[in-house]
């Protein structure tokens, strides 16, 4: 884990997103945090430990299908597939789609593993399996403070983790998609997908792939803005909840703030590759694009 001093900063943006704003001065106390986002290799040690069983990898509540009948959807997650070609962007369910058996284990569905990928970030991790996770260790997940603080990497204001310059180059800063979403991606440095942690250069305080390769979960329950109420983004950056994604409703599912952005993450669609970044998900939902790491 890296140590962080803690202090007041700038927390948010204004130039981009509206659930960004407004621009806040905030204090965070010193704290650590991971150096790595959680890798595939703990969360087994986890499971091997306490027998835990993740949300994607549990039958579905009849309660949320109180107009259908749920006995063909089978326990799985939402994973990306690229599509053949350019598409309507606001529509995500050309790129998203349940799958049964994906789970941590099978981040793409029963016919994946993780054998060869020890290394890279845990996926398909819903809200409850990272706090689980968190709890085994001694630690917790971050605050969507402490999280932005630690990804700005004592760069005040900056719009990247690194600065200025935007991540459109030959070594790539993060792991974005490199191409045109949602159908070509020509990998940054060679990955495609998740890449194994510590792939790409760290921020300031020495925290590796604080933006981009996987969204990661924090403790804080969303807000549309940072203390003023907002209208909604309407951007679709996202799928929502895993019960509408199999069609129940999931009306009572809470959301919880993911920052960072992912593999997935495009100029022309989510821009969302920036400390400033925020992005609503349900607590019950896992995808193949996010993660997590903790703090004490």
């Amino acid at each position: 884990m890296i140590e962080l001093p803690g202090g007041a900063f700038l927390m948010g943006s204004d130039r981009f997103y509206p659930e960004e704003g407004p621009v806040v001065q905030v204090q965070v106390d010193a704290f650590t945090m991971d150096r790595y986002a959680v890798t595939n290799r703990e969360f087994a040690r986890f499971v091997a430990d306490t027998g835990y069983v993740t949300v994607a990898e549990r039958e579905l509540d009849p309660a949320d299908f109180p107009d259908g009948d749920i006995t063909d959807v089978q326990p799985g997650s939402l994973v990306f597939t690229p599509t053949s070609g350019p598409v309507d962007l606001r529509n995500w369910r050309q790129w998203w789609h349940w799958v049964p058996g994906a789970s941590w284990r099978h981040p793409h569905g029963p016919d994946s593993s993780i054998d060869e990928l020890g290394d890279h970030p845990v996926v398909q991790i819903a809200f409850e399996d990272a706090c689980a996770f968190a709890a085994w260790v001694g630690k917790r997940l971050p605050t969507e403070a402490e999280w932005e603080y630690a990804a700005r990497g004592g760069l005040e204001g900056a719009t990247f983790a690194w600065g200025e310059e935007a991540n459109q180059r030959a070594e790539p800063f993060a792991n974005t998609w490199q191409g045109r979403f949602p159908y070509l991606n020509t990998g940054a440095r060679g990955w495609v997908g998740t890449a194994p942690v510590g792939s790409f250069p760290p921020n300031g305080y020495g925290l590796h792939e604080m933006t981009g390769n996987t969204w990661e979960w924090t403790a804080d329950p969303w807000t549309e803005r940072h203390q003023v109420p907002a209208a909604a983004c309407t951007c679709g950056c996202s799928p929502q909840t895993r019960t509408e994604a199999t069609g129940g409703h999931g009306a009572s599912a809470r959301r919880r703030v993911l920052k960072g952005g992912s593999h997935l993450c495009a100029p022309e669609y989510c821009f969302r590759y920036r400390p400033a970044a925020r992005s609503a998900q349900t607590e019950d939902s896992a995808t193949t694009h996010i993660g997590f790491r903790c703090a004490h």
